[in-house]
């Protein structure tokens, strides 16, 4: 057993209660960390957004999530140390990774993804200009972590980057990330459901270094980290795309989109946000776009009229990723369903098409005939994500003739 790095002597203090991890403690200095408003707006953001509308425990926020992860990055650090060679760390550098995991989601929007696709920057440019700035460099700094190493860690984008700055930039975004394993543990736990439960700490009594300081597992650890793959798309599957969720969120993105397109709302406005303060802004926006927000906030989310698998080989399917295409496509179809008795708006009518969702399989097993071997083979993973991934059409009522109307419309896009 190599020796433990003396950068990893860490006095922790304050204790934070946590139903997931029991106890989290701060490393010293921490705690003016996370009393920068920065990171305290996180307790105003629920970490599953709309996903309360189907598990009504899904109130957790971002801010324990974001503790979570520092202990999960403390224990993930700590265990691999006392299995391979880590003598490059430094003190700061390791401060650095703690505050990295602590604040990675510094940038996050409100309401989940419902902003995904937009046209925003990146949530991990803005937790880096973030940690860059204000009241939050000068508490990163006081607790003996460099905020500029910090923000090169949670923001691939940002070049120079040194080896040990690398090495931590892999821990935390990969197949075993600190990130995953909180919560996928978290979520599960607050939504009531069973299948995001994982044995992490045996999954991380198992992770190795392969070549290029890649974090990897070893033999035994293959079955756990198979396991938190699978459970992240059960998850999926349950939690994150169950249709209410997916209904609420693509309702949140056009009223966002339309209003961003027709220039009602500048991106810049939505930066920063909480949740509260983001319906405020929705609702101010008025018109067609404040109504669908309103009605998502209200818990009166649209229903399905048609839903069928995403196909990536035929014509239609790819076409309506595009925003500006699904925006017109909605329209028309707004036309087509409409009768003598029923006016359709388009408003009234929303397509929903997830992004791709990745499972991923660059997490490498050493120690056996397989050490160039992955967990995961990219066959299972694209199998996993075309399961998921369903197009549907959401609207504000119902008729007979409607998935009839639906189909010949993709026609057309063929």
């Amino acid at each position: 057993m190599p020796p433990i790095p003396a950068a990893l002597a860490i006095d922790l203090s304050d204790p934070v209660r946590d139903p997931i991890w029991h106890h989290i403690y701060l490393p010293r200095g921490f705690r003016a960390v996370i009393e920068a408003p920065d990171f305290m707006k996180l307790a105003g953001i629920r970490q599953l957004g709309p996903a309360w509308l189907a598990y009504p425990g899904a109130t957790h926020t971002r801010y324990s999530h974001s503790l979570g992860v520092l202990e999960m990055a403390r224990r993930l650090l700590s265990s691999l140390a006392g299995r391979v060679e880590l003598d490059f760390l430094t003190d700061e550098g390791v401060r650095s990774f703690l505050v990295a995991s602590l604040c990675h989601d510094v940038g996050h929007f409100p309401w989940a993804h419902s902003l995904k696709e937009l046209p925003l920057v990146d949530h991990e440019v803005l937790t880096g200009r973030a940690l860059g700035e204000g009241e939050l460099r000068e508490a990163v700094l006081a607790a003996g972590a460099d905020p500029d190493r910090a923000a090169a860690i949670v923001d691939s984008e940002r070049g120079g980057a040194d080896r040990e700055t690398l090495f931590y930039r892999g821990l935390l975004s990969g197949v075993l990330d600190p990130d995953k394993l909180d919560y996928l543990n978290r979520d599960a736990y607050f939504c009531g459901v069973p299948y995001g439960l994982q044995d992490a700490d045996f999954a991380l009594s198992r992770l190795a270094l392969a070549p290029g300081d890649r974090l990897a597992v070893d033999a035994r650890g293959v079955m756990s980290v198979e396991a938190v793959l699978f459970s992240k798309y059960l998850m999926y599957r349950a939690v994150y795309w169950h249709r209410t969720v997916r209904s609420a969120t693509a309702m949140v993105k056009k009223a966002v989109s339309g209003a961003l397109a027709a220039g009602r709302l500048p991106a810049e406005g939505l930066y920063g946000l909480d949740d509260a303060g983001f319906v405020r802004l929705a609702l101010s926006i008025g018109g067609a776009e404040a109504a669908l927000v309103e009605r998502v906030v209200e818990g009166r989310p649209y229903r399905a009229i048609f839903d069928e698998p995403f196909d990536a080989d035929s014509p239609a399917s790819p076409r309506l990723l595009d925003l500006a295409r699904r925006a017109e496509f909605e329209e028309d179809l707004s036309r087509r369903l409409s009768t003598a008795t029923r006016r359709m708006r388009p408003e009234d009518v929303v397509v929903d098409v997830p992004e791709p969702v990745s499972f991923e399989t660059e997490l490498p097993v050493v120690g056996d005939s397989r050490e160039a071997g992955t967990v995961f083979g990219p066959d299972a993973s694209k199998a996993f994500s075309r399961s998921l991934r369903r197009i549907r059409v959401l609207a504000r009522e119902g008729d007979d003739g409607d998935e009839a109307a639906v189909r010949a419309a993709l026609e057309t896009l063929a």
